[in-house]
């Protein structure tokens, strides 16, 4: 994807307005709500077909909850905000208004990639099975036609179409994530949601997927938003990048501008703690006070403040509106524009 190219609003393939997902909390016998766990509060953004947008931040940050509601992989709505998807006929639907059965014909354009791979495969089904579910249940193909289906996505994925026999167990951490992106890949997708999808496996086969995740992107012309929280994967495959801190995004911006100059503190932080290998860059790190806010009880103003080394009063009361402070790069920062900070191609300081 050309990421200099001017991006039209109205071409968007997928919009999210002021999401927000809160998950109630009960106790008692009576299971009474005594509060609500804010995981995603006000998060909003735009994808272009063919783009890779990364969400990143600690855990807890509410990264994986937004990537979830997305693809409506929850039994309940979000509750509040919009999720426009750009239908394969150019009409835009709000899919958190949808019911079940509305949602399906767009449940074949949306497909996600889990974080484990042994974990979301199956063990009692075998890979013909499990690639080829998503095929039967929206009348794709069926009999001989589904496993001729079945042999081709292995064969995009770099597995042999003679391993359709064979159950998960019989397949290492990697063979296992190829399957899972097969299976992503059966309903012809236009939008995968990837959650974590190389944290799991070792650096060798990290790399490899990555790769292959983005061979099958130009093939296909698929569009990717990939949860991660290794930045050291997210700046090797993303055009742009958003980084989340409880359950909201405080900077957005292209994945070059964000590593060579960030604009709010939090994400120099996360940079600075990115392991070097050079003995030199170690006191470089900046090491953040106290823990990550409980998302059902966040500070008030702006959630970062009671860690952020260059808070003022106006932080503790005053939240700040995620805003564009330069072409492309959106920050959610009082004094963005007067900070000097430190990004992650900074030179190491010679004696």
């Amino acid at each position: 994807m050309d990421r200099t190219a001017p991006r039209d609003a109205h071409a968007a393939l997928l919009e999210v307005q002021d999401l927000k997902v809160y998950f109630p909390i009960r106790r008692g016998l009576l299971q009474r709500k005594v509060g609500e766990v804010k995981a995603v509060d006000g998060v909003s953004f735009r994808l272009w077909p063919g783009e890779t947008l990364s969400l990143v931040g600690e855990s807890g940050c509410g990264k994986t909850t937004t990537g979830r509601s997305i693809v409506r992989a929850y039994k309940t709505p979000p509750t509040a905000g919009r999720i426009c998807f750009r239908g394969d006929d150019g009409q835009v639907v709000d899919l958190a208004q949808l019911g079940d059965a509305e949602l399906k014909p767009y449940r074949r354009a949306m497909q996600m990639v889990f974080q484990d791979p042994f974990a979301s495969l199956n063990p009692r089904m075998t890979v013909l099975d499990i690639i080829g579910e998503p095929l039967l249940v929206n009348g794709i193909a069926s009999g001989k036609e589904l496993e001729a289906r079945v042999a081709e996505l292995l064969r995009r994925v770099k597995l042999p179409p003679e391993y359709m026999r064979r159950y998960p167990h019989a397949f290492s951490g990697g063979q296992r994530q190829r399957i899972g992106i097969a299976r992503a890949l059966a309903t012809g997708p236009r939008l995968v949601v990837a959650d974590e999808a190389v944290s799991a496996l070792d650096v060798s086969v990290q790399a490899q997927i990555l790769n292959l995740m983005q061979d099958l992107q130009a093939e296909l012309s698929l569009t990717y938003l990939f949860v991660a929280h290794n930045l050291s994967v997210v700046r090797y495959i993303s055009d742009r990048v958003a980084v989340m801190y409880v359950g909201r995004v405080v900077e957005l911006a292209e994945t070059s501008k964000l590593f060579a100059q960030p604009r709010h503190p939090y994400t120099e932080a996360l940079l600075a703690n990115v392991p070097r290998p050079d003995p030199r860059l170690r006191g470089m790190r900046i090491v953040l006070q106290g823990e990550v806010p409980d998302p059902a009880n966040p500070p008030s103003g702006c959630h970062f403040h009671p860690r952020c080394r260059y808070a003022q009063a106006r932080c503790a009361s005053e939240a700040p509106p995620l805003r564009e402070i330069a072409p492309g790069q959106h920050v959610a920062c009082h004094f963005a524009e007067t900070l000097t900070l430190r990004g992650a191609a900074a030179p190491p300081a010679v004696a």
